[in-house]
């Protein structure tokens, strides 16, 4: 499988020095903000929030200075191709998210599920989203391995 991945190159940024992308600036988790590299609120970054004044000034400058170091966009990454490690929903505009109703676990499931959850949240790794229509119930399956895995829709073990 290795072999089959091959290392691209980053393209060439498509935007000019004083002209940053156009980016969608979403809510962040509690423990985060946006900071601007420039004052016309462009150049948008994300730092962590409990930074006192001094270093939220200092690492703003430092990144003022290497602005171009950052991989403002997908395509700027050097690394594998985005094709590949991508994960993309492809809808049809005529079709909408189906609301599942919550689903009971025993309590030793939902003691597992919950630690695991708060773990990913203490890490950082993921945060609470209340709007998405994208969101559904978490299916477990207790493994004899002492490992937990997850059914998707399809019945498949993840």
């Amino acid at each position: 499988l290795y072999k089959d991945l091959k290392v691209i190159e980053p393209k060439k940024q498509s935007f000019e020095e004083d002209e940053p992308p156009e980016v969608e600036l979403k809510e962040l988790p509690p423990h985060l903000e946006y900071a601007f590299l420039s004052d016309n609120g462009k150049w948008p970054v994300i730092i962590a929030k409990d930074l006192s004044s001094n270093k939220k000034t200092a690492l703003i400058n430092v990144l003022k200075k290497q602005k171009k170091a950052i991989a403002w966009m997908l395509t700027d990454i050097k690394g594998i191709d985005p094709e590949f490690c991508s994960h993309k929903i492809l809808l049809e505009e005529e079709h909408s998210p189906k609301v599942q109703s919550q689903r009971r676990v025993n309590p030793k499931i939902h003691d597992v599920v919950k630690k695991e959850v708060e773990k990913l949240l203490d890490a950082g790794l993921i945060y609470p989203i209340s709007d998405s229509p994208w969101v559904s119930p978490i299916h477990c399956v207790p493994k004899k391995g002492g490992m937990t895995v997850i059914k998707n829709d399809e019945n498949e073990l993840v």
